[in-house]
């Protein structure tokens, strides 16, 4: 297994859509057991593909850690498609993509989800609580959606000398990262 280095805000991979799997290879299996072990290693509880500069619609989630989580079982979510979301709720998230920031997103209490898993079998399941919240966090990466975009404009332009020093890569997290190519030296 290999551990990846995670792409960081002003990355343009992190602003694209992901592409959907047609089907599973080997090398998705691979990049499944390597996505694991680059989120252990940053101890993050979700990762999306494209954090790792991979366009595709592949996110996995262990939340074992977390007091809310501790008897979840990692797992591997394929092609996701939100069916229902219910309720509203609020909490600080974070995100690996955007190290040292963290800020209050609303969003749905309980979702219904359609997905595949490793094995490319479908599911239909409804998740509540944090498990809800990575999983929408994960999805809206892997439609090019970060979670500063969900908080209000004015709580943004706060984090904006913070979001620049993350841009250029002034930011040294305790894991590999790519810092934006545009602006590399």
């Amino acid at each position: 297994m290999s551990i990846l280095p995670i792409y960081l805000f002003g990355n343009d991979v992190l602003k694209t859509p992901a592409k959907k799997v047609e089907k599973l290879f080997q090398e998705d299996l691979i990049l499944i057991k390597n996505m694991f072990e680059t989120m252990k290693n940053s101890n993050g509880i979700g990762l999306a593909a494209n954090q790792i500069g991979v366009l595709k619609q592949i996110l996995v989630i262990d939340i074992s850690e977390m007091e809310d989580g501790k008897k979840t079982k990692p797992f591997v979510v394929i092609n996701p498609v939100i069916k229902k979301e219910i309720g509203k709720w609020q909490i600080e998230e974070g995100c690996l993509s955007i190290p040292g920031i963290r800020a209050d997103v609303e969003r749905a209490e309980k979702i219904s989800l359609k997905y595949l898993d490793e094995k490319f079998i479908v599911h239909h399941k409804t998740f509540s609580g944090l498990m809800a919240r990575v999983l929408l966090h994960e999805i809206d990466h892997l439609n090019g959606i970060l979670f500063i975009e969900k908080i209000s404009s004015k709580k943004r332009k706060e984090f904006k000398n913070e979001l620049m020093e993350i841009k250029v890569g002034n930011i040294r997290p305790n894991y590999a990262i790519v810092i934006a190519e545009n602006l590399k030296e």
